[in-house]
Order: C-alpha cells, then sequence, then structure tokens
C-alpha cells in the first residue's frame, strides 16, 4: 500500500467520523452535548481540510501517489 492511498484512507475515515459527530449534534436534544459535537466537527472538518492539501501537495510532487 502506498502512502497516497493511506492518506485517501485516513481522508476518508476523518470524512466519515466528521459526518458521524455531525449526525450525532443533530440527533440529541441535550444542548451542552449538540455543541460539544458541534465544535468536534469544526475540528474534524479543520484536520480534514489540512490534509487533503497535503494530498495535493503530495500528488503534485509526486505523482505516482495519485489515487485513481
Amino acid at each position: 500500500m502506498t502512502i497516497g492511498t493511506k492518506m485517501h484512507q485516513t481522508l476518508a475515515s476523518l470524512e466519515g467520523a466528521a459526518a458521524n459527530i455531525m449526525t450525532f449534534s443533530l440527533e440529541t436534544q441535550d444542548q451542552g452535548a449538540k455543541q460539544m459535537f458541534a465544535d468536534m466537527n469544526k475540528q474534524l472538518e479543520g484536520m480534514c481540510e489540512t490534509l487533503k492539501g497535503r494530498v495535493n501537495y503530495i500528488e503534485q510532487q509526486e505523482p505516482q501517489y495519485k489515487v485513481k
């Protein structure tokens, strides 16, 4: 497994986790929990954006790492 594949898998996992956390936020009635989940989602989305930037950089520098 190449580094490109591993990074894409990690990105997909982070995006899935962010979606799950947002679902928890939408489904709870507890306002404290709702805010906590929303904050966690925001952090995960920030991580996703950072990792996407790194994936794009690596793919530009090393085209063989592009996942088809």
